[in-house]
């Protein structure tokens, strides 16, 4: 089965959208239904306002759970499920504990991620995912977006499982296979060494899994969320189609690299760098060499999602690639958290261009331990105000020229000559 509807104009309409659901469920009669949005960090997806026309449309005819694929992230607030989902009970919202409640469906042998790897990985991974996927559900509906990702190249469809509800292990491995053959060489595109990965357990070890894929590509220009695709299928078909239109409407090609770059972080959104840092993967491949990306992140408080996290990224910092591999080789805490470890290889630029971090819930002393710079956000929004500041470049009134970018979840920004 296959449908998708494209926007005419500038956006489906909620009545668009709604039609193109029921209609997806027509010949369905489940009793138990599984729904598998995005968290409140994908709330521009337009996923909440599918996930209340899936409910709504089953709930008098199925029991249906909702488990947001969280991934490492922390556990959505009443509050957050709320404003994203509208209407629907907060208890329905069950929790995905990436560290305790899996289990193992299989092993990936290591000479498949040898070859696909190119060398760079050459060891098995287990696939670990939620034990609630094997709980007699005869549909399972996995909603998200499809955008350019930092770890997979283009977001969504196996990812939004294997990762959103999957285990310790095969997350932190998984992010380090794409951490070491180089998140340049992935961000945008399909078929990429993290994406047959992850396409390799679906097929072998998910695949009697009644999971119907439902995949968006959206922006969201001054906050509004416009939904130019959607696309549902049990196949490979969606991601294929979502990832054309996406490459096409989430892809931002510049003619000359950014000696200024100034991103704006949403408070509700960003709370940690280890999500701000979006900011960094979307747009290091548009920086020019000896640049700066200011970061305005005035809702970020912490680094890790979890302790852990924070931890490691407290004691060991964006130090660079180069390093970073270095003390993954003597120290345990980085080998036994490798997901972090490749978080803190994606969040550098390397040395390559400077990085600022302008906050008000962490001291900018903290911020320079982990090595960005540190500004006082006030000061930094004083001049670049993110409310008057327009989408791409901008000419302040001494001269200097900047280029905004008021959501890097939503995009890429690359600089023609490195997309080879």
């Amino acid at each position: 089965m296959y449908l998708e509807a494209i926007a005419r104009g500038d956006t489906l309409s909620p009545e668009e959208i709604e039609r193109t659901l029921l209609t997806a469920l027509e010949d369905r009669d489940p009793k138990k239904v599984l729904i598998v949005p995005p968290d409140f960090t994908r709330f521009h997806s337009n996923a909440g306002f599918i996930t209340n026309v899936f409910y709504h449309a089953l709930r008098k005819r199925a029991e249906v759970d909702i488990m947001p694929a969280l991934g490492t992230h922390a556990k959505m607030s009443r509050e957050e499920c709320a404003e994203m989902f509208g209407d629907i009970p907060y208890e329905k919202f069950l929790e995905h504990r990436w560290r305790t409640d899996v289990v193992k469906v299989g092993t990936v042998p290591a000479d498949f991620l040898r070859d696909i790897s190119e060398g760079t990985w050459t060891q098995p991974i287990d696939c670990e995912v939620n034990k609630i996927l094997f709980e007699g559900y005869d549909l399972i509906l996995s909603v998200g977006q499809v955008v350019p990702h930092e770890v997979v190249g283009m977001s969504n469809h196996s990812k939004n499982i294997l990762v959103g509800l999957g285990g310790s292990k095969f997350i932190n491995a998984s992010h380090m296979v794409g951490a070491l053959y180089g998140l340049e060489r992935m961000m945008g595109r399909d078929n990429t060494v993290t994406r047959k990965l992850f396409d390799y357990c679906l097929t072998h070890f998910l695949s009697e899994l009644p999971i119907l894929w439902v995949l968006t590509v959206t922006t969201a220009p001054q906050g509004v969320i416009r939904t130019h695709g959607l696309f549902l299928g049990d196949g490979r078909k969606p991601l294929e189609s979502a990832i054309s239109l996406s490459q096409q409407k989430n892809l931002d090609l510049l003619d000359r690299p950014i000696r200024k770059c100034v991103v704006y972080l949403t408070p509700k959104e960003f709370k940690s760098t280890w999500l701000g840092n979006k900011a960094v993967y979307r747009t290091r491949m548009a920086i020019a060499d000896g640049g700066e990306l200011l970061v305005l992140a005035p809702g970020v408080e912490k680094f890790g999602e979890d302790p852990v996290q924070d931890k490691l990224i407290r004691k060991y910092g964006y130090a660079g690639r180069e390093r970073i591999l270095e003390l993954f080789k003597t120290e345990r805490d980085l080998r036994e958290n490798m997901g972090t470890a490749a978080h803190l290889i994606h969040g550098s630029s390397d040395g390559r261009f400077r990085i600022t971090y302008a906050v008000r819930k962490i001291s900018p002393e903290e911020i320079e331990k982990v090595h960005f710079c540190g500004a006082d956000y006030r000061t930094a929004a004083e001049r670049y105000d993110p409310e008057t500041l327009s989408p791409g470049w901008n000419l302040m009134p001494d001269g200097e020229e900047i280029f905004f970018v008021p959501n890097p979840a939503l995009g890429l920004w690359v600089e023609r000559s490195r997309l080879t």
